[in-house]
């Protein structure tokens, strides 16, 4: 399975997300080997991820190494992304628009694959400070975590021990 998160810039929620999940798929027997992770921006292009997403992802013990090694991704320029995607994650209804219009059927926004219900991700890029810029990476590990629970469940359904 590939799953694709997408935000306006791919230098605050969609890299955070591509870091967080990835290490969730990594880590766990049933979904490592099965999932592939990426991340794409559909507003922006962009060159470097944002200096708060820096900190948020070192706090969750990524290193600068890894974070240097990650380099934002435009949708133009990463089609393939797209293309290959089985499910495009996206932060808010107006990247669904934003969306390349053949792949939006693949679209799904990231609190309702996590609750069901629709809530728009904030963008933490205007945040005054890093506690609140934070506060928004949380949300988003809150629904990623959610996801993740679900989709391991319905991998584990798949299985050939099962």
């Amino acid at each position: 399975m590939k799953i694709l998160f997408i935000c306006s810039s791919n230098i605050c929620r969609s890299p955070y997300c591509e870091f967080v999940f990835r290490r969730m798929v990594e880590d766990d027997d049933v979904t490592r080997g099965k999932v592939e992770v990426s991340s794409a921006s559909v507003v922006n292009r962009c060159k470097k991820i944002f200096p708060k997403a820096r900190i948020a992802l070192r706090d969750e013990g990524f290193s600068d190494a890894q974070i240097d090694a990650f380099s934002p991704c435009f949708k133009t320029n990463c089609k393939r992304r797209f293309e290959e995607a089985d499910i495009i994650i996206g932060m808010s209804k107006a990247h669904r628009a934003f969306t390349p219009k053949k792949y939006r059927s693949k679209y799904a926004s990231l609190s309702e694959v996590a609750t069901g219900v629709y809530f728009p991700v904030p963008d933490p890029y205007m945040a005054r400070s890093q506690e609140s810029y934070n506060a928004a990476m949380d949300k988003i590990k809150s629904y990623l975590t959610q996801y993740f629970v679900k989709l391991k469940r319905e991998l584990s359904q798949f299985s050939p021990t099962n």
